[in-house]
């Protein structure tokens, strides 16, 4: 780990202040950024340290909830109003990480952590444009049975590790951030980019911005809700495939559904043709079955993981079928 300045904000301004003028990292838990600094592929000069700030959850005008970029992921997972009102976000957190590390991880920094994607983290013995740019991808050709079907290029195939912003995909999240030209406001689907050619860009945060919060909005499919994992292990790992879906059906007909996935993309996925097939329809095995097939319809596998495909189309198919009450 390379030497660095470590600075402890005592409240936003003073933080965006310090950003501004040492073009320093924020650091919240420090659960990913550590990692990386350690391994010598994250070298910030500074530290902004922001995981005291303040962090609440409140009801917001239109009855949905503000969520606080500095608070913890275990303090979300347990909260009353998170549990009720959108189990997915729960059960996501819980699936995501051990108990000690979402007592450490914040909101904020698990919308921002990085890929774990191997070829990544070797920075002594393999090519990575996300970490090198233009020095290749070795994980196109090499062990990839972890990376993307949906949403690479032919310079990187890495997926997003997070399970909570798979669940804040499907939630229709908005992300609020403030930064040396103002405060903004940007739906969680718009914030991670797609590789490209650029696939060291992640985000599109601006340089010096702060993530402030997390909104949601009110929904009766987010109510009816649930986040499936599937992984090679039960302690922990990242997913092969998520699914985070929510479901709304009235007079027999399916009013609203939200459905995305995670551990198939560089971003989290919104399952956008699953969703248009499903409006409007009574739920049946055969309905589900279509829909995932829709969706996947575009997957782009590699020799390590053509699997994904048919393992996605029966998480899907299955937790819609747990939604609805329907054997799928």
């Amino acid at each position: 780990m390379r030497p660095f300045e470590y600075r402890q904000a005592a409240d936003r301004s003073e933080a965006l202040s310090i950003a501004a003028t040492e073009s320093a990292r924020y650091l919240g838990g420090g659960t990913n950024l550590v990692d990386l600094m350690r391994q010598n592929i994250e070298a910030p000069a500074a530290l902004v340290d922001v995981s005291r700030l303040p962090g609440t959850i409140e009801d917001t005008p239109n009855g949905g909830l503000l969520i606080g970029a500095a608070v913890r992921n275990s303090v979300v997972a347990a909260h009353p109003a998170v549990r009720t009102r959108y189990p997915m976000l729960s059960r996501a957190l819980l699936a995501g990480a051990s108990a000690q590390i979402r007592n450490m991880a914040t909101v904020g920094g698990n919308i921002l952590q990085r890929t774990r994607c191997a070829y990544f983290y070797d920075a002594a013995g393999s090519r990575c444009n996300k970490r090198s740019p233009g020095t290749g991808c070795d994980a196109i050709g090499g062990f990839n049975r972890y990376h993307a079907i949906f949403g690479a290029s032919e310079h990187c195939i890495a997926t997003h590790p997070s399970d909570m912003c798979v669940a804040l995909a499907a939630l229709d999240a908005t992300i609020h951030l403030a930064g040396p030209d103002g405060e903004r406001s940007v739906p969680l689907l718009d914030f991670h980019r797609l590789p490209g050619d650029r696939p060291e860009i992640e985000t599109i945060a601006r340089p010096g911005e702060l993530i402030t919060a997390v909104e949601l909005a009110a929904s009766p499919a987010a109510a009816n809700s649930r986040y499936r994992k599937v992984r090679d292990r039960s302690s922990y790992a990242f997913a092969l495939v998520s699914v985070a879906a929510g479901l709304e059906v009235v007079d027999g007909k399916i009013q609203d559904v939200r459905i995305a996935l995670g551990g198939v993309a560089p971003k989290p996925w919104r399952a956008a043709q699953a969703e248009q097939l499903l409006r409007g329809q009574a739920p049946t095995r055969e309905l589900f079955l279509a829909a995932a097939d829709a969706e996947l319809a575009a997957a782009k596998s590699f020799d390590g993981n053509v699997f994904k495909i048919e393992l996605a189309k029966r998480t899907i198919a299955a937790m819609l079928g747990e939604l609805t009450g329907v054997d799928a």
